[in-house]
């Protein structure tokens, strides 16, 4: 899978952004897991207003200290539960993080607590990939999903229990640094029926930010689920 950190491109984030605000409308935005606001802060330059949820405090100290980011309302807490006042017409995970909650039980809460905060009508938007299971050899339990001059990435693969543990290995001068983190992959039927439960209905679903087609050979989609207007 790509890297969990999500991509910092300007054209990337310029994409998402547009998918986002085309959703939201003259409505409000939830991002859960707002981290630094690398789509919080653009998207809300866009005149759409936008409340975060995000686990860490040191990742909303970082947004508090960029250019906008005191003017974000953000809740400290797990976003898989946490509620805020309230409602929105859109709400949206992007760059894997629905992974981050490394239980099932955790991700259905997290489509319930979404649906409890959307208005009729309102829409969910995931981004995560595609589990590469496809790409272990027999026997295997790991894939390399990113090889470049300063990053070196492994995914870890425990196919009995539905996750993953991705190693990161990054230059930093003349050192190369360390760090992994557990995640729990899923499917897009599993991300249906999640949605299901949760009275959420899907709208689209497509490979890229573009809304390129989604088919057997995308490494990641992006779906949309509704509330139902009525």
């Amino acid at each position: 899978m790509t890297p969990r950190s999500g991509p910092s491109s300007t054209p990337v984030i310029a994409a998402t952004v547009d998918f986002l605000a085309g959703l939201a409308g003259d409505g409000r935005a939830l991002e859960l897991g707002i981290g630094t606001g690398r789509i919080a802060l653009p998207l809300a330059a866009r005149g759409v207003p936008v409340h975060g949820i995000d686990l860490s405090r040191a990742m909303v100290e970082r947004l508090r200290a960029k250019p906008g980011g005191d003017e974000i309302d953000v809740t400290i807490g797990d976003f898989s539960t946490t509620r805020v006042e309230g409602s929105f017409s859109l709400a949206y995970i992007v760059f894997n993080t629905i992974e981050n909650l490394t239980t099932q039980a955790a991700q259905v809460a997290c489509f319930a607590n979404v649906a409890r905060h959307l208005a009729p009508g309102g829409r969910f938007v995931i981004e995560v990939g595609i589990p590469d299971l496809r790409r272990l050899p027999p026997g295997e339990n790991a894939v390399v999903f990113d090889v470049s001059d300063d990053h070196w990435g492994i995914d870890e693969y425990d196919v009995a229990n539905q996750g993953l543990i991705s190693h990161h290995f990054t230059r930093v001068g003349d050192r190369i640094e360390y760090s992994s983190g557990p995640f729990r992959y899923l499917w897009p039927s599993e991300l249906d029926l999640m949605a299901q439960i949760a009275g959420l209905e899907l709208a689209e679903r497509w490979s890229g930010w573009h809304r390129e087609p989604f088919t057997n050979e995308s490494r990641k989609h992006i779906s949309v689920w509704g509330k139902p207007r009525s």
